[in-house]
């Protein structure tokens, strides 16, 4: 018997409907880039190693897909690493090429290569999969697709500010409540130096990127485990604890971190962009939560994530300012800032609340009904009367009998079912019948388009 075919863990197929939701979603995200005024690119699905290892640190390297090399991948391979099962050390011999693992990367690998061609400031788009060999969970798959903006060649912090505004009119469309959280690295350093442990500023970020998923002490647990002195985690504690509005929070930060240039510098640029983003009137909720870590190692300034506030999800956009990304290509002193919307999880979250417009979901608007040769005949005339005016229509293509036609129409949510009989055809009419109320009017092809517009 053969087997039940299958498809990995982390993936999903989807539906004509589910597709023609997931087109709304990027639909909307991409009007929106377009309004603000960033250019689409691609990049391949698959980029070197060399390009992907070492940007996403040690725990995002593990989370690399790597694509074993054409042919015979073991001949390189020295027997004392197979023999060892070095599987760290023989990843590279073995494995030349992975599957990206996001959108950042390997923009700015384009940008380097592509250097002499781009206008400064490039504000580029990019919607395309990335894929993530994590354990997999709701809201969280191996496969998925991420929509990115970024701004690159320019230090300004209106720039955070176009993108903070992007996100709140990106989820205004979808009706989606949200809060905004944003941060920055500069106020982590700070935190790390005044508690002593600057050097520890990775540590302690990928730490505290999992508060929301371990808690706080499970976190302090990983810090200890990590070399943090208990007096280091009794101070960071109230710190990743703040409560008040974003002017308390940043007056005590003020407070705390005085001694540090980094950390005031930190909090300097994020009182121009809180202070701007509240001047534009968001719909959006915008707060400081200096527990957001985002545990990446490229991000170097302002960081944010978004958060629906009617649906139990993790971050569904997030991104950061990265000021030496380009630096590991060649290409120093390109700062960067972007943000990625997480395609799949606003998809979940838009199917929990129902959120979809009715149009979004019918993809043909109206189908006639087949009664023969003939009467068919006729009907492709009408069809490319139709679609030639924009209506997307079909026709049934066998004559079967009108209830198997009309079942045909009602699973596939066509609103609009079109009648050419033999009263029809000597009237030169079409009968066009609502699904939803059932109501029927004859009208010549220009009516019908009108009626059907």
């Amino acid at each position: 018997m053969a087997q039940k075919p299958s498809i990995p863990k982390g993936t999903r197929d989807f539906s004509p409907l589910e597709m023609a939701k997931r087109n709304y979603i990027f639909d909307t995200i991409k009007s929106v880039f377009l309004l603000y005024g960033f250019q689409q690119i691609e990049t391949p699905a698959m980029e070197n190693l060399s390009t992907l290892m070492g940007k996403y640190g040690e725990e995002g390297d593990k989370l690399l897909f790597k694509i074993l090399n054409s042919g015979d991948y073991l001949k390189d391979a020295p027997e004392e690493l197979l023999a060892n099962k070095d599987y760290i050390h023989l990843i590279t011999k073995v494995s030349e090429k992975g599957l990206r693992y996001d959108l950042t990367v390997p923009f700015a690998r384009y940008v380097v290569q592509h250097r002499n061609d781009l206008q400064m400031p490039f504000k580029r788009y990019q919607i395309q999969p990335v894929w993530r060999a994590d354990r997999p969970q709701r809201g969280r798959y191996r496969e998925f697709y991420q929509c990115d903006a970024d701004v690159v060649g320019s230090d300004s912090l209106l720039n955070e500010v176009e993108l903070v505004s992007m996100i709140d009119e990106v989820f205004k469309r979808f009706g989606i409540n949200i809060v905004i959280k944003l941060n920055n690295r500069k106020i982590l350093s700070g935190i790390a130096e005044v508690i002593g442990a600057p050097e520890k500023i990775v540590d302690i970020t990928v730490a505290i990127d999992k508060i929301d998923k371990i808690g706080l002490d499970n976190v302090n647990a990983e810090l200890i485990e990590k070399g943090l002195s208990q007096d280091a985690i009794d101070t960071l504690r109230p710190l990743l604890t703040l409560s008040g509005s974003n002017d308390e929070k940043l007056a005590t930060l003020k407070t705390l971190l005085v001694n540090s240039e980094t950390g005031m510098k930190g909090i300097e640029e994020m009182m121009f962009v809180l202070g701007s983003a509240s001047a534009l009137n968001l719909k959006s909720q915008v707060e400081l939560d200096v527990s957001l870590a985002r545990g990446l190692n490229y991000y170097t300034g302002t960081i944010l994530e978004v958060k629906a506030l009617d649906v139990e999800m993790g971050s569904i956009t997030g991104g950061g300012r990265y000021d030496n990304l380009t630096g590991v290509f060649g290409m120093d002193g390109l700062s960067g800032v972007g943000i990625s919307f997480g395609a799949d999880r606003i998809f979940d979250v838009l199917n929990t609340l129902y959120l979809y417009p009715a149009d979004t979901i019918a993809t043909t608007k109206v189908i006639f009904i087949n009664f023969g040769e003939r009467e068919a005949a006729v009907c492709l005339q009408h069809i490319a009367s139709l679609r030639a005016a924009g209506i997307s229509c079909e026709i049934f293509p066998e004559s079967a009998k009108m209830k198997k036609q009309m079942a045909y129409a009602n699973a596939k949510g066509v609103p609009f079912v079109a009648i050419v009989g033999e009263n029809e055809m000597a009237s030169g009419t079409i009968a066009i019948k609502n699904m939803a109320t059932g109501e029927q009017n004859n009208c010549t092809v220009e009516e019908a388009i009108e009626l059907l517009k």
